[in-house]
């Protein structure tokens, strides 16, 4: 019963990723890593409730990082790319 329930709740929580933004789907990335290399490195430790804490706090701040870095990214490169063709203008040389 506890395996069916685990699964049932394992099942909602995915349906609810489905409709992510890129940026929400970086940050629960980089939390869900974060907090799984905390708990391992906590477990080492000792304390592994602390270390997945700490390890997803850093896991989403590593994801907001990267988001911005991304978002940066396409904004430079949609910027070069409406410079370059304007209105009205021609690659003809």
């Amino acid at each position: 019963m506890k395996k069916l329930a685990a699964l049932l709740l394992l099942a909602v929580a995915l349906a609810g990723c489905s409709n992510l933004t890129p940026n929400q789907n970086g940050l629960l990335g980089g939390t869900a890593v974060g907090a799984t290399g905390g708990a391992v490195l906590g477990a080492i430790a000792g304390n592994a409730a602390l270390g997945t804490v700490l390890g997803a706090g850093v896991g989403l701040v590593g994801g907001a990082i990267y988001n911005h870095i991304r978002n940066n990214e396409e904004n430079n490169e949609r910027q070069a790319y409406n410079r370059g063709y304007a209105a009205g203008q021609s690659n003809a040389q």
